[in-house]
């Protein structure tokens, strides 16, 4: 039993190199094949070629003959008819615009409302000579409503009021007494505040009293 066993393995090994041989000298004859069929490939270096052009200047009497065509514009007749022209002395002038001055010696006027800063450095207050005082509006006095709005104006060199500002409010909103209190100190006249003899623009803080 061992020695058929043997003798089974050395058949099968020497079948397999015999495949192992064959299969070998099949593929050793493909590629003698391929490498003779083929066809053979040359690599050539690659040669730069430099192509020289030569320019030829044309003589002066060669360039006179080649002008270019001249525009030739067209003419169209132009015919007025003598009722044309009667008509044309008919029409009327009618001014569209009406007569405007310009005077360049005048600046434009300059809105310097609420421009002032807020801090400058004065020697002499600004004093009113001018107070108007606000009105009581209808809904106030029925309320018995009574206070005091702090205001901050802005006083021009001229003394006259620029903008003002509500510090403390006693009423706001439409027709509040904030508001009665604005439109009288924009009523107001001062004597300007001065630094150094000229005057100058400063705001100013101040109360307006409502009381019955």
């Amino acid at each position: 039993m061992k020695d058929k066993l043997e003798h089974s393995l050395s058949d099968w090994k020497d079948e397999v190199n015999s495949y192992f041989e064959r299969s070998l000298s099949l593929a050793l004859l493909l590629l003698l094949f391929a490498f003779i069929v083929s066809p053979k490939i040359e690599v050539k270096p690659y040669q730069h070629k430099v192509k020289e052009i030569q320019t030829i200047e044309i003589p002066p009497e060669v360039r006179q003959k080649f002008k270019p065509p001249e525009e030739v514009k067209p003419i169209i007749p132009l015919t007025i008819e003598e009722s044309d022209l009667e008509s044309d002395e008919e029409i009327e002038e009618i001014e569209t615009i009406g007569p405007t001055t310009l005077d360049l010696t005048e600046p434009p006027p300059v809105t310097r409302i609420g421009t002032t800063p807020k801090f400058v450095i004065y020697e002499e207050d600004p004093i009113p000579i001018k107070k108007v005082w606000p009105e009581y509006s209808d809904f106030a006095r029925q309320s018995g409503l009574e206070g005091t709005v702090i205001v901050q104006a802005e006083v021009f060199e001229d003394g006259t009021v620029g903008a003002v500002e509500i510090v403390k409010s006693l009423q706001s909103g439409p027709g509040g007494l904030d508001e009665l209190a604005i439109e009288a100190v924009k009523q107001w006249k001062f004597i300007p505040a001065k630094n150094q003899g000229k005057p100058i623009a400063i705001w100013v803080t101040f109360p307006i009293k409502f009381t019955f």
